[in-house]
């Protein structure tokens, strides 16, 4: 028993190892912006920071809720002494702690001629060194794994999804028969489906179908099948259901997004992301890891020597085939609905046999050798991480202490304003518009807009050239580096009618 609690900790300490390595490059990253800065990437903190001030909200959210990503967030936040940059990094190590702690259930219990643990922090080093191939900026760009590290990006999707196969597995290698996981199954369905829909797309459906496959191979697996299968489509069902008393914070349900004559052009946006990534040696080292792990998935499914094997393996690869195509005959256009495509072909690893190698190897070099590896990758990524998150913005300094200085409330485009509302002393005082000051009720507090006007304006490069209803000019124009404010004062701009 003591040894096998070892290798548990030791693979823990491991995961624990690769998420500051993969935070701390994150960190230090042109990609940083998407854990730090990016408009989507607040809406987390700033719903944090209401409950934690006291204050509720009238939250305009998009078709994703965020359940699980908010309080996590709102939990390191109430007890980590850091700003809001420091939670943020310590969230994304959490999430990458919750997908190793994901992939280690899918790899079963530890039997004899099987090495769980340490395939399940291989397959966590793969999706890291993933994540170590992406840089770009852009949160439209075919570099899915890094976006694991946010707290808006499904992160708490990716996890259930693996969850949802790693609780199938376990009924499957489980000959007692217990209901406790089918119950957690469904459990996990409802929560992950009423704050994201899309886990019905990225699991109930696609699992369904692999288990029905996998009974059809295996007749002993029918008696388990259509209980899994009623547990995710019933848990799923009651997580729609469960949406309802939160529609008035639903501003888009999702439905627009689903355009299936755009099929063609879903087709060409998808491909011009693929060369764009193909084009940098990250993206072809990506690449070929992503291809190796799914023909191993293939290979796997066909050479399985149990049913739960085989179910983690067909998930390997069924999973990114689903998506893909389903996303295609949606027509849609977004990078982040195709994340399977980097987090379920590590499975393909946790369904493998242990290696047979000399036993000295295995239990003195080889261990010896990572924990070396990893003890000196993340020693070195913590300063890494402190020196990202604690990092003078004099910018963005410049202009929350003009508009805590002023009393006043101002307004800013979404992409500009964001930034400056969370780390302002009272958000409130930055309502969000559009380039008409028409109030945009999209990822926001929709309370903010009952101030009926406002003195100043915050713009930068992202802003769209304004149109006003007014002949006022402005007063003053201050200028914060990459923002500029301009002051209206003392004249007032009302705000128009809020759309979303």
């Amino acid at each position: 028993m003591r040894r096998v609690r070892g290798r548990e900790l030791a693979g823990w300490a491991a995961a624990l190892g690769l998420a500051l390595i993969v935070v701390g490059y994150l960190a230090s990253s042109p990609r940083s912006t998407l854990m730090f800065d990016d408009g989507d990437s607040l809406i987390v903190a700033l719903v944090a920071r209401s409950i934690l001030d006291g204050g509720g909200g009238d939250w305009a959210m998009s078709s994703v809720l965020f359940f699980p990503e908010i309080a996590v967030f709102t939990a390191l936040d109430a007890v980590l002494p850091f700003d809001v940059d420091g939670v943020l990094a310590a969230n994304a190590v959490v999430n990458v702690l919750a997908l190793y702690g994901t992939i280690r259930l899918a790899a079963g219990r530890r039997v004899e001629g099987r090495a769980p643990v340490a395939w399940s922090v291989a397959a966590l080093a793969t999706f890291c060194l993933l994540i170590l191939t992406e840089s770009s900026t852009s949160r439209d760009a075919l570099e899915l794994a890094s976006l694991m590290l946010t707290t808006t990006y499904y992160s708490a999707t990716v996890v259930g999804v693996l969850l949802a196969v790693a609780l199938c597995r376990r009924v499957l290698d489980d000959t007692s028969g217990g209901v406790t996981p089918v119950i957690a199954l469904g459990a996990v369905a409802a929560v992950a489906t009423m704050s994201n829909p899309l886990f019905a797309a990225w699991a109930t459906v696609p699992l369904s179908l692999i288990l029905g496959a996998v009974s059809l191979a295996a007749p002993p697996v029918r008696r388990h099948a259509p209980a899994l299968i009623g547990a995710l489509v019933a848990g799923s069902a009651l997580g729609f259901l469960g949406r309802i008393p939160f529609s008035a914070w639903i501003a888009n349900s999702g439905a627009g997004y689903v355009q299936p004559s755009e099929w063609a052009h879903a087709v060409e946006y998808y491909a011009g992301l693929a060369i764009e990534r193909l084009s940098t040696p990250g993206g072809v080292l990506a690449a070929v890891v992503i291809l190796t792990l799914t023909v191993l998935a293939v290979v796997r499914t066909a050479h399985a020597s149990d049913s739960g094997i085989r179910l983690v393996a067909m998930a390997a690869w069924v999973l990114p085939l689903f998506v893909i195509v389903g996303g295609i005959a949606a027509g849609t256009h977004a990078a982040r609905y195709l994340q399977p495509l980097v987090f379920a072909p590590i499975l393909a690893l946790v369904a493998l046999p242990r290696v047979r190698m000399p036993r000295a190897a295995v239990t003195r070099v080889v261990p010896t050798v990572v924990a070396i590896a990893l003890l000196v990758g993340s020693a070195a990524a913590v300063p890494r991480i402190v020196q990202a998150a604690s990092a003078p913005d004099r910018d963005l300094a410049c202009v929350t202490d003009w508009v805590d200085a002023s009393g006043r409330t101002g307004a800013g485009q979404f992409w500009t304003i964001r930034l400056p509302k969370l780390h302002a002393s009272d958000p409130a005082r930055l309502v969000q518009v559009d380039h008409e000051l028409h109030g945009y009720a999209w990822l926001v507090d929709r309370r903010d807009f009952a101030v009926g006007a406002v003195s100043f304006l915050v713009e930068d490069t992202q802003t769209v050239p304004w149109n006003l209803r007014t002949t006022a000019e402005p007063t003053a124009l201050v200028e914060c580096g990459r923002y500029r404010i301009l002051d209206y004062a003392p004249a007032t701009l009302p705000l128009g009618p809020a759309r979303s």
